[in-house]
């Protein structure tokens, strides 16, 4: 049976797994699924829809579930939730809101670190292993591929989306996608690969040298969308990364962010 603190609100159409600890002045309000092992440590307060995988932490002031921050979403409309996926680590006042729609949830993946004070808005999807760094806030509506890594107070526009293993320097701010495997820093500043994250991810010196050497040809210089999809294809006969990045710039609506200096590119 779960373990449940006297002062702790529990709502009766909650599911509760029989080891899920709820820890005192913790609100769960509405029809909430907690996994095998989730533990709420204090004053976690989820309302509506939302499910939380099995093994995720929820510290103090933790708040999931709350109506999105948008002003077509108004009291009565039905709101699909949150899912936050297994063995997640959500720190104190990090907050994640309820979708805007009455279908798809906002998304958290597996294994994500939202550190102090992190946000994830409405109809937001967070990919697996990523982290984000205290403030860091992600607006409604991105797309965040895995294993992507979110620097202190680093933010980014509704809509956007970030391929895998991008890493988002701390203070940065961007309104355009960023592909997989780059370094972001400043504002809509693409300035380099994220050599670190290829290593440890296993990619090969090889692959980690044409990924460089394509991120000055073709992102540091103006390109056409023509231009750029064109090199990217031909490199990704020898060099699968090359195809990923390339089926990422076809999905751009927003447009790719630029090489440090350079303006945005209209792709």
């Amino acid at each position: 049976m779960a373990e449940v603190h006297p002062s702790a609100v529990v709502s009766r159409e909650a599911e509760l797994a029989a080891d899920v600890r709820v820890g005192p002045n913790c609100v769960i309000d509405g029809p909430v699924q907690l996994g095998t092992g989730v533990h709420l440590v204090a004053g976690v307060h989820l309302v509506g829809r939302v499910s939380i995988g099995e093994g995720t932490v929820c510290y103090p002031g933790v708040c999931v579930g709350f109506p999105p921050q948008d002003f077509k979403f108004t009291v009565g409309m039905r709101s699909a939730g949150v899912e936050v996926g297994a063995s997640c680590l959500l720190r104190e006042h990090a907050t994640v809101h309820g979708a805007s729609n009455d279908h798809t949830p906002t998304k958290i993946g597996n294994k994500v670190f939202m550190m102090v004070n992190t946000h994830v808005g409405h109809d937001a999807s967070v990919g697996d292993h990523c982290v984000l760094v205290n403030n860091a806030a992600i607006a409604g509506h991105c797309v965040i591929g895995e294993r992507v890594n979110f620097g202190g107070a680093a933010i980014i526009h509704q809509h956007c989306r970030v391929g895998r293993l991008a890493m988002i320097s701390g203070g940065s701010g961007f309104s355009a996608d960023c592909p997989p495997f780059m370094v972001l820093s400043g504002r809509n500043n693409l300035v380099g690969i994220n050599i670190v994250g290829l290593k440890r991810n296993g990619f090969s010196v090889e692959e980690i040298a044409t990924l460089r050497q394509m991120f000055r040809k073709l992102f540091r210089q103006p390109s056409s969308r023509d231009r750029l999809l064109e090199e990217l294809d031909e490199g990704a006969k020898t060099c699968p990364p090359l195809g990923e990045v390339a089926e990422f710039v076809r999905g751009s609506k927003r447009g790719i962010c630029p090489g440090a200096g350079r303006r945005p590119r209209n792709v």
